[in-house]
């Protein structure tokens, strides 16, 4: 069972605009509490973990706002590796295995999806568990959704459910890739094309705050569960 979670907090922020000129995105609020704040409760919920957080953007901000909460940080610098690269270069301080991996630009609203992925997970099966939700329930979701869950779970391209940015994902293979940033598409790539890459359908709601309008949407999400 991963005993590990990469945090992705390390992106620019574009889409946000304005928001992100004087904050890196995992620090704008929702509901009076940053994003990455968000994330952190559900890794307080499951369990205990070694958490692990990338920074590029305005690191010094986030690098200070996780100081003394038990959240190792990897900063990329001179420039940004995606999730890919970012989650290879935490490896030494995520350790061995498979680990969870986690954006923070978004925001749920149900059961813990670290819970969800880790009753799920089959090793034997599987080299990634990706958390995806019906795109009818993923809020603030602009566009079509990115996989279809097969009846044995496998997961393929194109269909109604988007990725939530929730997953279990083995990294063996990530020292193999060339590229120095690059994307995890690329080992998703490779595990589908051995049938080891899995989804999992979420019953609950979850909100892309990816974007401005994303902030007053979550936000009505979450206030419509009190």
């Amino acid at each position: 069972m991963p005993d590990s979670l990469m945090l992705f907090s390390a992106g620019l922020g574009t889409r946000m605009g304005a928001l992100t000129k004087d904050r890196p995105k995992p620090l704008i609020e929702v509901a009076g509490k940053p994003l990455i704040d968000h994330a952190l409760a559900l890794a307080d919920g499951y369990g205990p973990l070694r958490r692990v957080a990338n920074s590029h953007y305005r690191a010094d901000q986030l690098q200070a706002h996780l100081a003394g909460r038990d959240v190792a940080v990897s900063h990329e610098e001179p420039r940004i590796l995606d999730t890919g690269g970012g989650l290879r270069a935490a490896m030494p301080l995520l350790g061995d295995g498979p680990v969870f991996t986690l954006n923070t630009d978004m925001v749920w609203s149900g059961p813990n999806p670290l819970q969800l992925l880790a009753d799920a997970w089959d090793p034997e099966r599987m080299d990634a568990l990706l958390l995806c939700v019906p795109l009818a329930r993923a809020v603030g979701r602009k566009g079509a959704g990115d996989f279809s869950i097969a009846e044995d779970g496998q997961l393929f391209r194109e269909g109604d459910f988007v990725y939530t940015g929730a997953q279990i994902i083995r990294t063996e293979e990530l020292p193999e890739i060339e590229d120095e940033a690059f994307s995890l598409n690329v080992l998703w790539n490779r595990m589908s094309a051995r049938g080891r890459l899995f989804g999992l359908p979420f019953p609950g709601r979850w909100a892309d705050v990816g974007h401005p309008e994303g902030i007053r949407l979550a936000e009505e999400m979450i206030g419509a569960d009190v």
